[in-house]
């Protein structure tokens, strides 16, 4: 068996979590960056997609794709997928557009250098891109254009919010959105500068989220991502909070947030000032956030990416108000079974008793706090529920933390027909075996610990 991580501080994650809305926070019917028209779990036979395409630590010359189901564990679909004609690729921002490509934008050249031209590429599939051009963004006397960012208006429009500054002070930037003015987006709108943001700020990321628009950007003088409200796109923006409001640390860049399953709000930036990538989540339309952590896996590897959010086909499926055996997919002889109301992971046989058989048999409902999730009933009524990161069962007290504590999102798991449980309200934090216990832990991105928390469902013992 694996030696377990040390449980999370489960008191940051409970002041954000608590203020999770019964109906969670969507986004408009939104055409790619901004994801999927609501949040909630995938329907069975459906998943979650999540896709970035960073450039490098190592390497400004090209770029890695890589993809999760969770936003948080997230797996190389390609390395060097796109190299430029120009042998310079950052900060790539990637959205799907209405005809059913994927398109980023990206910074052409080195920090070092002088340029005034953005770059497109487009894929039909994420891993095989083709350059389309470079852009010279049409600003008078301009000295760099950086960092640009999609941005699918909740009328459709499309447009690019891109860093640039002047000449007489090349390091002060100053966010301008140009806006498509033609379907396959190669034709742009003058520049327009964001008010309100103003200058010496770079990276500036826009959600809207019913008629307000959201502003994360960093102030490049103090090094924080800073955060503004607008009613318009282009301004004018308030900057409301400053400094390191957030918690995140100083040396932040890239923002990039996505709406998660549970309808929380999830930032990913790059923590260039200690070789970092970081997320934290909020649930109280971004007021507090919880403590930032190193993404697994790709943090120090990636830099400055942005996220969509896609629901494709090929999901896990299982039926619901069926009762079900759960079969460990790495301790095969080994299945869930309730002992003194705790979730435990025995030897089950044909010779089992009776009441071991009963004890290892679940009726599968839909989720309490999302009905496209699951819930777990044993043969009393009372529900499989996280508590402590520990796996147990209670009786439904009728809260919304009992709701969210006892619903599970499906994920595929590393065997065929296996399944992973993720937390509903602890998004990131799988039911895995230790010792032989069924505990609540986050995914570390190795595949020891994805087979550990992947279960395979079996006709029902009893």
């Amino acid at each position: 068996m694996t030696t377990r991580p040390p449980a999370p501080s489960r008191r940051a994650l409970l002041r954000a979590m608590a203020a999770l809305p019964a109906t969670a926070l969507v986004l408009g019917e939104l055409p790619g960056l901004l994801g999927t028209a609501s949040a909630a779990a995938p329907a069975s036979g459906s998943a979650t997609r999540y896709t970035i395409v960073p450039f490098l630590n190592s390497n400004d010359g090209t770029v890695n794709v890589y993809q999760s189901d969770d936003a948080t564990d997230f797996r190389l679909v390609k390395a060097s997928a796109y190299t430029p004609p120009s042998n310079r690729i950052r900060d790539a921002s990637v959205f799907k557009h209405t005809d059913g490509y994927y398109y980023i934008t990206y910074t052409t050249h080195t920090w070092q250098d002088v340029s005034t031209t953005i770059g497109f590429a487009r894929s039909s599939d994420r891993a095989n891109w083709t350059f389309l051009y470079d852009y010279t963004v049409p600003i008078t006397n301009l000295s760099r254009a950086w960092a640009p960012e999609w941005f699918v208006d909740s009328d459709g429009s499309v447009n690019v919010i891109v860093s640039c500054s002047p000449t007489s002070d090349e390091w002060i930037f100053t966010p301008y959105v140009l806006k498509a003015t033609n379907s396959s987006l190669t034709a742009w709108s003058s520049p327009v500068a964001l008010s309100g943001i103003g200058s010496n700020h770079i990276d500036t990321y826009i959600v809207k989220v019913g008629s307000t628009y959201h502003a994360f950007t960093k102030n490049e003088t103090a090094k924080y991502i800073e955060y503004g409200t607008a009613s318009s796109l282009t301004g004018p923006y308030t900057i409301s909070k400053t400094g390191d409001w957030a918690g995140w640390g100083s040396y932040r860049e890239g923002p990039s947030v996505i709406q998660l399953d549970n309808g929380g709000w999830r930032i990913f930036f790059d923590g260039y000032g200690d070789g970092n990538y970081y997320y934290s989540d909020s649930y109280d339309t971004f007021a507090t956030w919880t403590a930032p952590k190193a993404l697994p896996t790709i943090s120090g590897t990636a830099r400055h990416f942005t996220v969509i959010k896609e629901t494709v086909s090929g999901g896990p499926t299982l039926s619901k108000n069926v009762t079900r055996s759960f079969q460990s997919a790495n301790y095969t002889t080994r299945y869930w079974q309730e002992q003194s109301s705790l979730l435990n992971l025995p030897v089950v046989t044909s010779s089992s008793t009776s009441a071991e058989k009963t004890a290892s048999t679940f009726t599968v409902v839909a989720g309490l706090a999302d009905s496209n999730g699951f819930s777990f009933r044993d043969a009393s009524g009372n529900y499989l529920r996280h508590y402590n990161f520990r796996g147990r069962f209670d009786a439904n007290d009728g809260t919304s933390t009992f709701a969210k504590d006892a619903t599970f999102i499906a994920r595929t798991g590393s065997a065929s027909g296996s399944i992973r449980w993720e937390s509903y309200n602890y998004p990131g934090y799988y039911l895995r075996h230790y010792n032989y216990q069924l505990v609540v832990n986050a995914t570390d991105g190795t595949d020891l610990f994805r087979q550990d928390s992947s279960f395979v469902p079996v006709a029902a013992w009893a």
